[in-house]
């Protein structure tokens, strides 16, 4: 199925995703997810890879309830690029306040105006997104000068590499004024590389120094499996843990797009991370304490 454009669309996410043979501890977080807009207002950036099916707040939502998280944080899609209006309306609706229940990355360019980062933060925003593996993102060169203009805000910057291509990756990220946060291990194939790729050993020793956070999030994508539980990704996931695990959080990273796997059941990516991680405690820091350090939440 493709758009009018010839862009491909993205499979849609399970439908009935199962809940985890384990139930997730009280306030629990999944620190990376997407939604789009519904209504179809929000114009895809000529750049885009891809087309999203279906995928709402309302949707999401319904997950959150089935897999047993209390918590979740928004980031940007790459096809939407700086224009943010969806997700902001989403956090005005579950930011601060009563509720408390999202946070948000955005993704930004140096037009951005002070006042807009503020009124971003109040509801919500905690990070922005250098994006340097799909069409639509913003590359390190936008943080010449926002890195330094988040840093009164406390935000972080979230980024989406491919370790394998980008080698100084850790030199780029110690420059930063701000904490750096990695998308799904460093996204690279591990099949290939193993956990002794040079760029994720360096990973490891921010992560261990408390210099990086990393997002246990996305195997499906970097393993050389096609269905849970991605036993090669396990050798990523104990260097990480192994060196600091108040450095990680979890992602479902639903609704899964422009995968090179088959869409994952939800439920079943949990049950995998339950494998990986035994410990009750270090499970407690990674799905509820560390992500309320992060990402700034009021309530426990």
């Amino acid at each position: 199925m493709t758009t009018d454009t010839n862009i491909p669309v993205t499979p849609a996410p399970v439908a009935r995703p199962s809940k985890p043979d384990t139930p997730l501890p009280s306030g629990s977080c999944d620190s990376h997810a997407h939604v789009f807009d519904p209504a179809g207002r929000t114009p895809l950036v000529p750049t885009s890879e891809y087309a999203p099916a279906p995928a709402s707040l309302v949707d999401y939502e319904n997950l959150l309830g089935t897999l047993g998280f209390d918590r979740a944080v928004l980031v940007q899609p790459s096809v939407y690029g700086t224009d943010n209006r969806h997700m902001l309306e989403c956090l005005e609706k579950k930011g601060p306040g009563d509720e408390d229940v999202f946070r948000g990355i955005v993704v930004v360019d140096d037009s951005v105006t002070d006042r807009e980062l503020e009124a971003m933060h109040a509801v919500g925003v905690r990070g922005i997104r250098v994006n340097v593996v799909f069409g639509g993102g913003v590359d390190f060169d936008v943080l010449a000068n926002l890195g330094e203009r988040i840093a009164p805000l406390g935000w972080h910057v979230q980024c989406f590499v491919d370790l394998s291509r980008l080698p100084d990756f850790a030199k780029k990220a110690e420059r930063l004024p701000v904490p750096v946060v990695v998308d799904h291990m460093g996204h690279f194939p591990v099949a290939r590389h193993g956990d002794r790729l040079p760029a994720f050993q360096d990973l490891v020793a921010m992560v261990r120094e408390g210099q990086a956070w990393v997002k246990l999030s996305g195997p499906n994508r970097i393993s050389g499996h096609d269905h849970p539980p991605f036993d090669d990704v396990r050798s990523l996931v104990d260097a990480l843990v192994t060196a600091n695990p108040q450095q990680l959080v979890f992602g479902t990273d639903w609704p899964h797009v422009k995968l090179p796997t088959p869409v994952p059941d939800d439920g079943a990516l949990i049950n995998a991370f339950h494998q990986w991680i035994s410990d009750i405690e270090i499970r407690h820091d990674i799905l509820v304490r560390n992500p309320g350090k992060l990402y700034g939440f009021n309530h426990p």
